[in-house]
């Protein structure tokens, strides 16, 4: 073998340091080309983002509540496993200063948001809802001050002992970077949906330890009958990197710590049916309850004195509230664990329910910041708890497992109020480490859709992609729906023959004209049918049959159109008639032809409208 020469080794080791910059430009090449490479790299990205969102939000929260409600006011509240606070002591019992912190936090809030952020103060339920109308009504772009206002005070109103959740901000942070990382990479509207959904995804993710049921929840909470499979990607990319770096700065131990529940007995499944029964009711009433307060009560306050009195009287009724019954502040994990371990009787059940329902509706109705996914969750759980409890009264040879009831009702209750059965339903199974009772969980979730057809928890929801103007291009067969046939037609002269008319004559007919079809009517006046040019074309040049042949031997039945019939209806006659023209005539004289409708009529209607849709997208 040959030795190889002074002159070929430099060029071997420039070939090899140049390896990696020809890698980096491959990448960036399927990065620019290939759409599932951009998805997997801004997901990422997203990820990363909206994971160190999720610690920073949840270290100021976990420090602010230990010194207001522990060193401050005294009081300690259980906490779930996975959220549990280390060090630091407990002060002596104060709980007067829970109203005091509540009043001061509604004061605030209303100052800051009333000056900075007015536009969040109307049309939506918390920052998820806030996330549902960006997506839906603002193109996904979100304006930075938004989501940093509202998860500063939302980290003031939880630990100032409101009730409230951290999902909703988290979400809204999230989205709000996913946002602002789209439109500085210059998107189009449809990717900024779509990363500003990923960006949400990963704050869900992160805050729950649960990266399947973040992804899954965030693009599926935006429709009642509908999800957004476009951002699953992303979406899941993002929640499962937020997750990842969460998990790493606070351990990735489940939230709940519960007995590993497992469905066995078909004869249970009574009891569940009865639990989604009386959790459907209670979601009912909690979203009565909840709007009454929110539009009855404090939406009139600020229509007529600002949105700073309804703050700050929300804020003192919820301190009053917590003063007397701390157990009602923050958001009520720990009540849960211990009720999902069977440690909770009836009696204190029962009082936790309606508690909470009011202490949500002041907190949240009023106006300040927070989530309302760890108070549906809360409100479920309880309830679920009673049904469980009772049940193995009156059964406890079926009902082994009553604490078991309390994670079923939780999912349970937020499908029922937020029409979003499957990523909750994933999310309760992920923080409780759990899936033994996915049978049920399933079962009540389907059934508390069917009772809950008619409520709705987030004002932005919309039913569908055709009811949302982020889908608008797509709905192409609506729009040519609504399009009349009259929009685009010009009424004109228009050949008609006569049933009498020869071939010959006919053949003189079409060779002086440019139409390709032809109404015929009979002696009295009557539209009798239509003769087209690619019917007679194979007899047309034939001598023999020139005076044989009438035009009514020709003709097929006639088919019409009306100049107020829909463009969809006239696109789906000329699919049906492999016409290139179908007459118009009148709709109170379905003989007198106005013109011909052209076919390309109603296919340049189609372009221009979605161009014109396009364009405004």
């Amino acid at each position: 073998m040959a030795t190889p020469t002074p002159r070929s080794r430099p060029k071997f080791r420039a070939s090899f340091f140049r390896r990696p910059r020809v890698v980096w430009r491959q990448l960036l090449r399927r990065y620019t080309h290939v759409g599932l490479m951009r998805w997997l790299v801004l997901g990422i990205v997203a990820g990363l983002g909206s994971g160190l969102l999720a610690i920073a939000f949840h270290a100021s929260l976990e420090g602010l509540t230990h010194l207001l409600q522990m060193q401050l006011a005294g009081v300690s509240l259980p906490q779930p496993s996975g959220e549990a606070m280390e060090g630091g002591s407990i002060g002596p019992y104060r709980p007067w200063l829970i109203p005091v912190f509540t009043t001061a936090v509604g004061l605030i809030t209303g100052l800051l948001v009333s000056r900075f952020i007015p536009e969040a103060l109307d049309g939506v339920t918390d920052g998820t809802d806030a996330m549902i109308r960006a997506f839906h009504q603002q193109s996904g772009v979100i304006r930075p001050a938004i989501p940093a206002l509202k998860g500063a005070t939302a980290i003031l109103t939880i630990a100032a002992g409101g009730s409230a959740g951290q999902e909703g901000p988290i979400s809204q942070l999230g989205a709000g970077l996913g946002s602002l990382i789209a439109q500085k990479l210059r998107l189009t509207a449809r990717q900024r949906r779509i990363l500003l959904l990923a960006g949400a995804a990963g704050g869900l993710g992160a805050i729950f330890r649960a990266p399947l049921g973040g992804a899954i929840t965030a693009v599926e909470v935006l429709y009642s009958e509908d999800f957004e499979a476009e951002a699953m990607l992303p979406a899941v990319v993002s929640s499962v990197v937020a997750y990842t770096l969460f998990a790493f700065v606070f351990g990735g131990t489940a939230i709940l710590a519960t007995p590993s529940y497992r469905f066995t007995n078909a004869f249970e499944l009574p009891f569940y049916l009865a639990l989604a029964v009386v959790v459907s009711l209670a979601a009912r009433l909690f979203i009565r309850t909840f709007f009454t307060f929110k539009f009855k009560i404090f939406g009139v306050l600020k229509k007529r004195y600002g949105p700073i009195l309804p703050m700050v009287l929300g804020g003192l009724a919820m301190g009053l509230l917590g003063w007397r019954f701390p157990e009602l502040c923050g958001g009520g994990y720990g009540w849960i664990e211990l009720a999902a371990n069977g440690r909770l009787d009836m009696l204190f059940l029962v009082g936790l329910f309606f508690g909470k329902l009011l202490a949500t509706s002041l907190t949240i109705g009023s106006g300040l910041s927070g989530g309302m996914f760890a108070p549906a969750l809360f409100l479920g759980g309880a309830a679920g708890s009673l049904v469980g409890q009772i049940g193995h009264m009156l059964r406890p040879n079926i009902v082994t497992q009553p604490g078991g009831y309390t994670l079923v009702g939780m999912a349970t209750f937020f499908a029922g109020v937020a029409h979003a059965p499957i990523g909750p339903l994933i999310m309760v199974c992920e923080i409780s480490q759990g899936y033994g009772l996915l049978a049920p969980l399933m079962l009540c979730s389907a059934i508390a859709l069917v009772l809950c057809d008619d409520i709705h928890l987030y004002e932005n929801q919309v039913d569908n992609k055709f009811a949302s103007p982020a889908h608008t291009a797509d709905a192409t067969n609506n729009i040519l729906e609504s399009v009349p046939v009259s929009s685009v037609f010009t009424p004109g002269r228009s050949t008609i023959l006569e049933e009498s008319v020869t071939l010959k004559a006919l053949a003189d007919i079409i060779a002086g004209t440019s139409n390709f079809v032809f109404p015929v009517k009979n002696h009295q006046g009557a539209l009798t049918g239509l003769v087209a040019v690619q019917d007679v074309r194979h007899i047309l040049f034939e001598p023999n049959l020139h005076e044989l042949v009438l035009v009514r031997d020709l003709m097929r039945q006639p088919v019409v159109v009306q100049p107020d019939m829909s463009l969809y209806d006239a696109l789906m006659l000329f699919v049906e008639t492999d016409l290139s023209q179908l007459p118009v005539v009148e709709a109170t004289n379905p003989d007198a032809v106005l013109g011909l409708l052209d076919r390309r009529h109603v296919f340049t209607a189609y372009s221009s409208t979605l161009k014109a849709l396009k364009n405004e997208d």
